[in-house]
């Protein structure tokens, strides 16, 4: 004869009575269950002393409890989601963002969604029925806010990554030292000799290349003898190498540097400098921006910035958690690293 359901019941092992309950850790370290709820759900800080909070986390992991989010979230009104719009999913930078927002998502407990905005000259989409009540925020990679539709007009709170700080709408900004970035560069390559330089600026319209194209105006304005022309290009090899290429057939003397806005540019430029039968750097030198993987692909290797993207993500979604929490993230700006290669040198001789 078959088991009843009453039958099967009475046979599973009773887990219940040996799964630690957050009454089982406060009673070992000597607190509340509320001490515990704070500790462990990361919202002691100001509330519970630092040795307090050891001792909470250190006797959860001796008696091997976990909370449980689906309940604590049931009753939080919270889903522990973060959404991530980005420009492109193909692009190296966002990827190590993404790797950095999610890596402190999860000491946290929350997931991350990533969301590629649908084109440079479009606004997003809310992907959910509703973001309020699918998300608990929004970070957003390099774009502004007035592109993000009506994930911006949820109500969420909202971080910027590589925006206009300018932005007061935004819950936090958190940026990179751009401007520093391309000051490097034109410092390095007005260090070598060079006075004739063409940017190849991004056809993006985008804050983060405003500032790029202010510094570098800025600081070879500085420089007596320069001179300096801009031509703009997609962010991809193939359009690089045409939109280059078309401007060293140009009237007057060739460049002695290549400035562009992005490794893939960087790349574009390159094979622009070949095809016409010179070499990087003996005729030309060529400098990127990002610091991509492609940078080390290349020969000879390219002059670059190196810009932390994965601790851009990791102090967007701290950012968040933070303004989440009802505190205020901290301020300043990501420091660069000029990374010289290669691909630059002295202009040749006359």
């Amino acid at each position: 004869m078959a088991d009843g359901p009453a039958d099967r019941a009475a046979a599973l092992p009773d887990t219940t009575a040996t799964r630690p309950t957050s009454r089982d850790v406060a009673r070992a370290v000597g607190v509340s269950q509320a001490t515990v709820s704070l500790v462990l759900g990361d919202k002691w800080r100001g509330r519970v002393s630092e040795r307090t909070a050891g001792a909470v986390r250190d006797a959860a992991r001796d008696l091997g409890y976990r909370p449980n989010l689906a309940a604590r979230n049931l009753r939080l009104g919270r889903t522990r989601t973060a959404l991530l719009v980005v420009p492109a999913l193909t692009n190296e930078f966002f990827a190590r963002v993404y790797t950095g927002a999610a890596s402190v998502a999860a000491e946290h407990g929350f997931g991350v969604v990533v969301y590629p905005a649908p084109d440079t000259g479009g606004r997003a989409r809310d992907p959910f029925a509703s973001a309020r009540t699918a998300l608990d925020g929004v970070i957003a990679s390099s774009m502004a806010t007035q592109a993000l539709g009506s994930l911006h007009s949820s109500g969420l709170p909202l971080v910027m990554l590589d925006s206009d700080p300018a932005d007061g709408t935004a819950a936090a900004h958190v940026n990179i030292d751009i401007a520093d970035g391309m000051r490097r560069v034109a410092g390095h390559l007005l260090g070598l000799g060079h006075r004739r330089f063409l940017h190849m600026a991004s056809s993006v319209r985008s804050w983060t290349f405003d500032v790029r194209a202010g510094a570098l105006a800025e600081t070879l304005a500085a420089a007596p003898g320069t001179s300096v022309r801009t031509v703009r290009t997609a962010l991809a090899v193939d359009p690089a190498r045409a939109a280059t290429e078309a401007a060293l057939e140009g009237p007057g003397p060739l460049p002695t540097a290549i400035v562009c806005d992005g490794d893939m540019i960087a790349a574009g430029a390159c094979k622009a400098v070949r095809r016409r039968g010179l070499r990087v750097p003996d005729h030309i030198s060529v400098t990127g921006f990002d610091d991509l993987t492609l940078a080390t692909a290349l020969e000879p290797e390219l002059t670059t910035v190196a810009l932390p993207a994965e601790r851009v993500g990791e102090r967007g979604m701290s950012a968040l958690i933070t303004a989440l929490a009802g505190g205020r993230p901290p301020a300043g700006d990501l420091p660069v690293r000029l990374v010289p290669r290669g691909s630059t040198a002295p202009p040749p001789a006359r």
